[in-house]
């Protein structure tokens, strides 16, 4: 076993924490997680339900304010994080899922889904009211702000310091979107027979480069087209599968209900499965990882609120309709059970469903998870630009030691064993999630009040 591989093992070892209950290890970051959506669900009186028609409102355009302060509109603010949230999570991630957790883990992460929503709101809610507006019409914002500004407004100036350099240094490791390069070149090499991890992932990062070299507008501009395209092309192949296997879909959607409350081993069943979709689903959705956040800083709004209720699409859109999809499709299938699929695993499992079709079909998942990839990669290469220049402060020079680094690790992702890969980015999600979430706590008054007084005046026209 090499330095790395035990570095990893001792950190998801630290993370993944657990307490036995009914006879399965539950992870104390899970609970802190869906304690964190159940408490933001209720504390701001199910803004996923109130707030949902106005969310899409706000996404159209109809409050559009030409002079508010930040550099895209909300539509492209969404778009940019949606290219974060929407990837291979929602392709191989629901892969591991159903290997991990059963056909109840797809329940499990649509349940999360919504209650992600409210999580997600409420973080990104904060993420505007602290953000900072430069004088030259540039805007800086992200938990790392969250943290150092809310905190010494709340009276914890240290403890803000403190929380929002924790956050900014791993998001340097969680923004690296090594498994986005690894289960893409899996699925190109598959189809196109381009072995070579390496000179795959150096075509990757080059690829990257061309566009995370840019400002947020053109990073925004790149995905407000990448982000439809993408997902057109993906759930268009879904449907096909589903379309082809109609009489199954009654089946496959019992299966998925009575397996997420499987009794077996008292609990266990249940337990099981709803550990396997919370650790997806948070991976899929990043609610409470913070993430987005720096991408909904920069919309162009006066009102923190309105983009929180913007942001609680992102779950929507993620994890509740096309995790949701994806899961369905592979339960249809057939591909997901490791006892008859021959060992398959991550974004192999999703081919082989594809390739059920017609043996051409899999080039159109390939094209679907190259875009879903190299849209997940820009965003969180700017995410990281963001976090490094709070550690070592704001400038160009800065921004660009970070994103020609970063372009420059990316080909480690085709390289490394994929089960490394994801031990390393869920404990650095989650590492991400502790501060983030203590924020929400925190700051939960003023969070409620910003909120609230956004509807009340909505609601009075």
């Amino acid at each position: 076993m090499t330095i790395l591989d035990r570095g990893i093992d001792a950190l998801s070892a630290f993370v993944f924490m657990s307490v036995p209950v009914g006879g399965v290890e539950v992870q104390l970051i899970v609970l802190w997680l869906a304690l964190a959506m159940v408490f933001t669900t209720v504390w701001l009186g199910f803004p996923q339900f109130r707030g949902f028609r106005e969310a899409w409102n706000v996404v159209r355009g109809r409050y559009h304010d030409p002079s508010a302060p930040g550099q895209v509109s909300q539509f492209a603010a969404l778009a940019t994080a949606l290219s974060g949230t929407v990837g291979l999570g929602n392709i191989a991630g629901v892969a591991v899922a159903l290997s991990m957790g059963g056909p109840g883990a797809i329940f499990w992460m649509l349940v999360i889904g919504i209650f992600a929503m409210s999580l997600k709101a409420s973080e990104v809610t904060l993420g505007l009211m602290y953000r900072e507006v430069l004088p030259d019409g540039r805007v800086r914002g992200g938990p790392f702000l969250t943290l150092s500004k809310g905190l010494a407004q709340a009276g914890f100036p240290r403890l803000g310091r403190f929380l929002g350099l924790f956050y900014a240094i791993f998001l340097l490791g969680g923004s690296l979107a090594l498994f986005q390069v690894n289960q893409s070149h899996a699925q190109v090499a598959s189809v196109i027979g381009l072995e070579n991890p390496l000179v795959y992932g150096i075509l990757f990062g080059l690829a990257v480069a061309l566009i995370l070299l840019g400002s947020i507008r053109w990073i925004a501009r790149a995905t407000s087209i990448l982000v439809p395209a993408m997902a057109f092309i993906y759930i268009s192949g879904c449907l096909v599968i589903l379309g082809t296997n109609a009489g199954a879909i009654p089946g496959a959607v019992m299966l998925i209900v009575t397996e997420a409350f499987n009794m077996e081993s008292a609990f266990g069943g249940i337990l099981g499965s709803f550990v396997a979709g919370m650790r997806r689903a948070v991976y899929s959705s990043e609610a409470g990882v913070g993430t987005a956040v720096i991408a909904h800083a920069q919309a162009r709004t006066r009102e923190p609120a309105s983009e929180g209720l913007v942001a609680l699409l992102e779950p929507f859109i993620d994890t509740v309709i096309v995790c949701t999809l994806t899961g369905v499709t592979l339960v249809v299938a057939g591909t997901w059970d490791p006892a008859t699929n021959g060992g398959l695993e991550g974004i192999a499992i999703t081919s082989a469903a594809f390739a059920a079709v017609a043996p051409w079909f899999p080039v159109v998942l390939a094209i679907a998870v190259f875009l879903f990839a190299y849209s997940t990669v820009v965003a969180n290469g700017f995410y990281g630009a963001e976090g490094f220049q709070f550690i070592f402060g704001h400038g160009r020079v800065q921004e660009l030691v970070w994103k020609i680094g970063f372009c420059f690790l990316l080909p480690l992702g085709a390289i490394i064993d994929m089960g490394r890969i994801v031990d390393f980015i869920d404990s650095v999600f989650f590492l991400m999630a502790i501060p983030n979430v203590l924020a929400i706590y925190l700051l939960a008054r003023p969070l409620r009040a910003e909120m609230k007084g956004y509807l009340s005046r909505k609601g009075k026209g």
